[in-house]
């Protein structure tokens, strides 16, 4: 047999990694042997991902599928070990220890670094890049000593993709924010002015402070006004900008671009592009013809490409060619779609309308804060490009159409999905050959070569496609195309039970199951997950009045449920009291106040009709609710998936338009429904009359006042899809709205998915309006008398979770900060003054991934 050849790989990244798949995948005669090297000590990870790094600080998580090539002895994978030279004519490469490797090809995968501008004070310990894992820990390490001093404040150079990712983790650890770009708006490479300014005015509004149009000048110790003693909380830096203003940061990230890493290829005379990248044809062979390079330290005929997409084509290519095959790198798909701190965007195709006599078709809406703009051939006929701002859920379908002829006339195709749009089009307007993944380069033809070929569900496409494996982007596609092409789709929970949430609720009403232990013994397989854990303990909590922290059932609690409170940014927690109808009594008042001046907490009176508390340790909470509880007061759950609030207007007590008595209405519903467990938080709103000052048309279930009685809407959500109510029946007298509210929510509670409000609950149930007013209105399915006995035991069980905490010693012992500090935690809280307000500093309290926004 003849020996195999050895081709070396040095870089170990995504595009690296992807190499070496697609060249064993091909290798069935087994001619080549691989070594990869490696210079980070961690094995190929997602870097399109790395910001949800943050949010686990677990790195496995990251880790590419096969990464260690673990028992394929073909491949070799040296960690932690950089290649430091290439002899050309003695095909051998150096490794930093001093090895020496011969080749036969060899490939150059070394990515890129991040561009730090030559900005004097560039180097000082404050300043970080963000571009591998290691500097991700480096800046939470920086970022939580910045929240503890004076100076909470981090500062990102670039408003690109990569420094809003930035932005969103300074934010994450608590630091005022700022974003400087010198373009005139942010994402400049991906956006078109109109479209950047939207982005503007959206992340501002995040709290997030955007400076365009500036660079930075100088980085250097912040000059105090009097002399301080040297620590910790005076170890800050200025940043003087060219438009004469400066800030002081803690953190300062460097977002600036990146750079090719050609610095070894430049040192074994290979052929440099003029902006940097080793020149390569569309082969990827560089100037020596046994030395390809991939990914982005590729200059393919010239251009680099910074995508994880265009790299992953370039590693097919020399994989092809090793083995004797013939492809080329063809047209780069350089589209990308992504959320940002929230915020959907996406640009595909020529979103800049760079090409000749294009035309543009906008919709540009800044109420909505929504902005689309198409860009067309000079006959309006072939789409060439796109921007998508606010609202990218047209994405998955235009962006495969970019080069093709148009289904309709454009202006629709970028109109709301509910009035047509492209989103309503579906991926059946597409043709086969219309590319659905950009990253692996799988057409719509391919999937359903796949779904003919025996794939039934994504997971399976994913696998045999490789489709969805990448950025992710096209995920929702797939399953599009499985329902289209007639494959029903598993509605499991997730891998651990087979059942939808629906099916779990009644499977746990009928079996009276009330452990989760006992639930996934006899019905699911594994030890569970965070998916299936709180969507049990949800349902546990919906189904009886037992005490969410009792037994078993704490240990299930997502994040604000482990201690009955929401957690801050800097994590602390708030402390809300139940204020039905926003009425309170003074010696309430008086109560609140002193507890707030007593631990030092910030007072807010939200739009809920409620005075919300913040920045109290976990270890103080017991002490606070004992003194609300004393005082008569009770949890406002405002922590919970559960009845947050019910806002009113003064009604006819004392409006002189008011027709009906709004405030007794709000305090007789928040005091039925208060406690009871949801899919998702529910909000309500009484208005005494049509002037609607209670804005219950916003809410989940509203109420609105008439002259006979009152009008009952249902199924409006605010947030960033905001929902208009939708009415159900009018003119009701108080027994009835009461009784039709009960049968509502319990047929929302028993069939809604997991974290699905009642908007787009609604909008996913078949029939629609028209269902649920049969079902609530009519008993179509004969369930009234069933809601409402339950809805009743619900009532009748009630109790004040904080008060069942205070007369249990054993839930008493959870609310510790650190377990190995029993007494007290962090004994300071502090607060920075901005604009006269109190802001928070992180305290570096445990902290928890929330799965919903807890208001």
């Amino acid at each position: 047999m003849k020996a195999a050849k050895h081709v070396i790989v040095v870089g170990h990244g995504m595009v690296g990694h992807r190499f070496v798949e697609a060249l064993r995948a091909r290798d069935a005669e087994g001619a080549w042997r691989i070594t990869v090297l490696s210079e980070e000590a961690d094995a190929a990870y997602d870097r399109v991902g790395l910001t949800g790094y943050t949010e686990h600080w677990d790195r496995t998580q990251l880790a590419l599928p096969g990464n260690d090539y673990a028992g394929d002895s073909a491949v070799a994978l040296r960690l932690a070990m950089p290649a430091k030279a290439i002899d050309r004519e003695a095909k051998t490469v150096t490794t930093v220890d001093g090895q020496l490797l011969s080749y036969d090809a060899l490939v150059l995968a070394t990515g890129s670094y991040a561009f730090v501008p030559p900005v004097p004070g560039h180097d000082l310990p404050h300043c970080h890049v963000y571009r591998t894992l290691d500097d991700l820990d480096a800046i939470r390490a920086g970022s939580l000593a910045a929240a503890k001093s004076k100076t909470p404040v981090g500062v990102v150079i670039g408003g690109g993709l990569l420094g809003l990712e930035a932005a969103n983790a300074l934010r994450a650890f608590g630091l005022q924010t700022h974003v400087l770009e010198m373009s005139p708006h942010l994402m400049a490479a991906q956006l078109d002015p109109a479209g950047g300014a939207l982005l503007n005015r959206m992340i501002r509004s995040l709290g997030i402070e955007v400076h365009t149009g500036v660079g930075t000048e100088t980085i250097a110790p912040a000059q105090r006004n009097k002399p301080l003693r040297k620590s910790q909380d005076d170890d800050a830096v200025r940043l003087t900008l060219n438009d004469g203003t400066s800030i002081d940061a803690g953190v300062v990230v460097f977002a600036a671009g990146v750079r090719p890493r050609d610095e070894l290829a430049r040192a074994a005379g290979l052929d440099i592009a003029q902006r940097g990248g080793v020149m390569t044809d569309r082969a990827c062979v560089t100037s020596d013809p046994a030395i390809y390079a991939i990914g982005e330290v590729a200059a393919i005929e010239g251009r680099c490409y910074g995508l994880v997409g265009p790299g992953y084509t370039s590693a097919e290519v020399v994989a092809d060619r090793l083995l004797g095959g013939a492809a080329e790198f063809g047209e780069a798909d350089m589209s990308t779609k992504l959320k940002l701190l929230g915020v959907d965007v996406a640009s595909f195709g020529d979103a800049q309308g760079r090409t000749p006599n294009s035309l543009d078709v906008v919709v540009n809406d800044p109420v909505k804060q929504t902005y689309a703009k198409l860009v067309l051939s000079d006959d309006a006929k072939t789409l060439l490009g796109g921007i998508l701002v606010g609202d990218a859920s047209a994405y998955g379908v235009l962006r495969p159409m970019v080069a093709s002829e148009l289904p309709g006339d454009p202006l629709s195709l970028i109109a709301p999905a509910g009035d047509g749009g492209a989103g309503a089009l579906g991926i059946g307007a597409l043709p086969d050959f219309a590319q659905i993944c950009s990253c692996n380069n799988v057409t719509k033809g391919d999937l359903k070569e796949a779904i003919c070929g025996g794939c039934t569900d994504v997971a399976g496409l994913k696998k045999c496609t490789l489709a969805g494996t990448s950025c992710g982007s096209c995920v929702p596609l797939l399953k599009q195309l499985l329902e289209a092409e007639g494959v029903e789709q598993s509605k499991a929970l997730c891998e651990h039970f087979s059942h939808s949430r629906a099916e779990m609720f009644e499977l746990i009403r009928a079996t009276e199951i009330r452990t989760f232990s006992g639930l996934i013994e006899k019905y699911g397989t594994g030890k569970g997950c965070d998916i299936c854990k709180p969507t049990v303990a949800s349902i546990l909590a919906s189904t009886s009045s037992d005490h969410v922290l009792d037994g078993e059932q704490a240990s299930l609690q997502d994040s604000n449920d482990h201690f009955l409170a929401n957690i801050q940014k800097n994590g602390s927690y708030s402390v809300v009291p139940r204020s039905p109808g926003g009425e309170i009594t003074p010696e309430q008042l008086i109560l609140i106040g002193e507890i707030a001046r007593d631990f030092d907490l910030y007072t807010k009176i939200t739009g809920g009709q409620r005075i919300d508390m913040f920045g109290a340790r976990v270890d103080q909470l017991p002490e606070i609710w004992r003194r609300l509880v004393e005082g008569g007061m009770e949890s406002g759950h405002a922590y919970g998936k559960s009845l947050r609030t019910v806002k009113s207007c003064v009604g006819s007590t004392w409006c002189r338009y008011g027709q009906q008595d709004s405030v007794d209405m709000a305090v007789e519903i928040e005091k039925r429904y208060r406690g009871l467990r949801a899919p998702h938080k529910i909000k309500m709103a009484v208005s005494g009359c049509a002037r609607e000052c209670a804005e219950a048309q916003s809410k989940d279930v509203g109420i609105i006042a008439t002259e006979q009685g009152w009008n009952l809407y249902v199924c409006g959500n605010g947030g960033m899809s905001p929902r208009h109510a939708q009415l159900l029946a009018g003119d009701l007298d108080d027994e009835t709205l009461i009784r039709y509210i009960d049968r509502f929510l319990m047929y929302y509670i028993r069939t809604a998915d997991r974290l699905q409000r009642t908007a787009p609950w609604l909008e996913a149930l078949e029939g629609g309006l028209d269902q649920v007013r049969d079902v609530v209105c009519n008993d179509s399915l004969g369930l009234a008398a069933e809601f409402e006995e339950a809805m009743a035991k619900h009532v009748a069980g009630y109790a004040c979770e904080w008060k069942g905490v205070l007369d249990d010693p054993e839930k008493l012992s959870r609310f510790v900060s650190f377990v190995n500090a029993p007494e007290v935690a962090d004994p300071t809280i502090e607060f920075t003054e901005s604009s006269g307000r109190k802001v928070p500093v992180a305290i570096g309290m445990p902290k928890f991934t929330p799965q919903e926004d807890p208001k």
